[in-house]
């Protein structure tokens, strides 16, 4: 019992290793895709067998088309690390980041949300594994994406049902990539065929997604003709019908100028939907008739009984037809409403069937947040980014430079007040010294002096600078600081300190706007990158058709990336501002109270050598 317990433990701790273990070394990367068959996205409550679903990838869900190999060959589904889906490219277009690919799902449980796979990429020297043969079940007879370089439609299945003759045109915006535009010239022709035989018994499907942009006179969509046998699809105006013989459902009106989804389907009443008694005494000899439902974006808009023979029909599409057809697709079996549900919610970017997780790199489950969202930054929000990088430079240069300065500045200072206390009232040039060449050439540059000057004779203070000033233009005035001051001679001091406060303080300031660019434009660049970024994921997100949270998700927080950019800017710009303009406040009114100390100190002075000069005249 205790080995069972701990082997049930073991296996439970393994569990999710096992679950995420990586299929084969030689690709780098791969993504998660959940499939929604609940009321949040297929709404579907029939669990589906071998269902192809359409996984739309654009900028907004995936944002590595550069790590593809051409074309994309290097994508492979599996469902889970040891069972490989069949799946077809459509289209990759790395330079638009668009695509299209089928893949082959076993199975799709009705009402379930929880069921995945996951898509491989990043192998550079993987062949091509896409196969449209094995996407399909045995009854598909015929499925056609047109390609834009068909001259005639082709089929993707394997049977090659493809067509006879076509006078529809390939044109490359189409719903689910290129799709046939009918100008009413003619039709695409397909002959008879045992794969698009019609049995009674079993049924018969035919889907396609639609769009006119003008009535349509009288025009006929799908044509199955055969001896006994008659089902067409016919438009009148925009009224759609599905005609079985002399029978016809009601018409369905169709939206001008929007893709819809149009399915006609064959269906055999079962034999307890009859009570009649001789289908009671003799099943096996009484023919049930069928039912014709004609179905509307996954939805039956109506239905009728006809009664036709089997055979292998020819088919015609689009007779005087002036519109649009995509994914047109036939089966020889009855497909459930769920299976056309299905179809059209997914293939539809109005419902969320697919959601994308994360990107893994190999030898690692999780890539990181941050790391999905630096992947998904477009060209633009990288300009932004790079820009607010620039600013982030010089604020940085800025704030350090100013730093040392003012350490500097205020070491000095310290000090020349030391040296400057101690000095005797009759001897207050005593500090004063001649400025020398070397001291000259980075007088300009605050930062130089502070970094490589010397600092010998208090070379950075700012009261040192005062001081210096007070002493040189005295001497010019009096000859010598020991002559009496006359009081113009004190008042045009008094300016000149006053004017080297204020080009003390310039120096100081010097270069701080640069701070307060980086302060108010970090945030508003970064802004205007979030909304480049936003309206590109938005655009990207119309041109593919795919609309969920998770193919937002990414593209919205790429942009943010760009907002977060320009407050990693701002934040430290504005601590650093505030604090270094509270210094240089402190050491602009040190100035100022050292002018106003030493000039009354010299005006002391000045007066006692003015009254013992009267004193010796005596």
């Amino acid at each position: 019992m205790f080995k069972k317990s701990l082997l049930f433990g073991c296996a439970v701790l393994c569990f999710p290793l096992l679950a995420h273990a990586w299929w084969n070394a030689d690709w780098s990367s791969r993504r998660q895709v959940a499939v929604d068959a609940s009321a949040t996205g297929a709404d579907v409550q029939e669990t589906l067998s071998e269902v192809p679903v359409l996984v739309r990838l654009h900028a907004g869900n995936f944002g590595y088309f550069a790590e593809l190999a051409d074309n994309g060959r290097d994508f492979r589904a599996l469902k889970d690390e040891q069972s490989p889906l069949a799946y077809q490219i459509e289209q990759v277009d790395a330079l638009s980041e668009i695509g299209l690919v089928w893949v082959k799902l076993p199975q799709v449980r009705g009402g379930v949300s929880t069921d995945d796979f996951w898509l491989y990429y990043g192998n550079a020297n993987a062949p091509d594994g896409s196969d449209s043969n094995s996407l399909y079940d045995v009854a598909q007879g015929l499925v056609y994406h047109f390609n834009a370089s068909e001259t005639l439609p082709q089929d993707a299945t394997a049977y090659a049902s493809h067509a006879a003759d076509s006078k529809a045109a390939i044109q490359a915006a189409g719903w689910i990539g290129a799709a046939a535009q009918f100008s009413g010239v003619g039709p695409i022709t397909v002959n008879p065929a045992p794969q698009l035989a019609l049995d009674p018994s079993k049924g018969w499907t035919f889907a396609t997604w639609l769009k006119i942009d003008q009535a349509n006179p009288a025009a006929t969509l799908l044509s199955a003709q055969a001896p006994g046998l008659d089902l067409r699809l016919t438009l009148q105006g925009n009224a759609l019908t599905a005609v079985a013989g002399s029978a016809s459902t009601p018409a369905a009106p169709l939206t001008l100028g929007k893709w819809q989804h149009v399915a006609l389907v064959l269906r055999p009443e079962t034999l307890a939907a009859y009570t009649g008694a001789k289908a009671a005494e003799n099943p096996n000899s009484y023919a049930p008739p069928q039912i014709v439902e004609l179905y509307l974006d996954g939805v039956p808009v109506g239905s009728v009984k006809t009664q036709l023979a089997a055979g292998q029909p020819s088919i015609r599409l689009g007779d005087n037809y002036q519109g649009w057809l995509d994914e047109v697709q036939i089966a020889a079996t009855a497909r459930s409403a769920d299976w056309l549900k299905f179809a059209y919610r997914s293939q539809s970017p109005d419902f969320a069937v697919l959601s994308f997780g994360q990107d893994e790199s190999n030898g690692s489950s999780d890539a990181g947040h941050f790391m999905v969202i630096v992947q998904n930054v477009t060209v633009d929000g990288w300009v932004v980014i790079g820009l607010t990088l620039i600013m982030l430079i010089v604020a940085v240069i800025v704030m350090v430079s100013k730093t040392l300065v003012i350490n500097r500045i205020g070491k000095d200072n310290r000090a020349f007040l030391e040296q400057y206390r101690q000095l005797d009232p009759n001897t207050l040039g005593a500090l004063d010294q001649a400025e020398t060449a070397e001291e000259h050439e980075l007088a300009d540059s605050d930062w130089l002096t502070a970094l490589v000057g010397k600092h010998d004779h208090f070379q950075s203070s700012v009261l040192y600078h005062l001081y210096h000033t007070a002493i040189q233009e005295l001497n010019k005035l009096q000859g010598g600081a020991d002559q009496v001051v006359t009081r113009e001679a004190w008042d045009y001091l008094r300016v000149k300190l006053d004017s080297q406060i204020v080009h003390e303080g310039q120096r100081l300031n010097k270069h701080m706007v640069l701070l307060t660019i980086a302060i108010a434009g970090g945030p508003f660049l970064g802004l205007l990158g979030t909304v480049v970024g936003v309206m590109i994921t938005f655009a990207a997100i119309a041109a593919s058709g795919d609309v969920n949270i998770n193919s937002i998700a990414p593209g919205i927080a790429a942009a943010l990336l760009a907002t977060v950019a320009g407050l990693a800017v701002a934040i430290p710009a504005l601590f650093a501002y505030n604090y270094l303009l509270t210094q240089i406040k402190d050491i602009s009114a040190g100035m100022r109270v050292f002018s106003d100390e030493f000039l009354a100190l010299l005006s002391m002075r000045a007066a006692r050598q003015a009254a013992a000069h009267q004193t010796n005249a005596r």
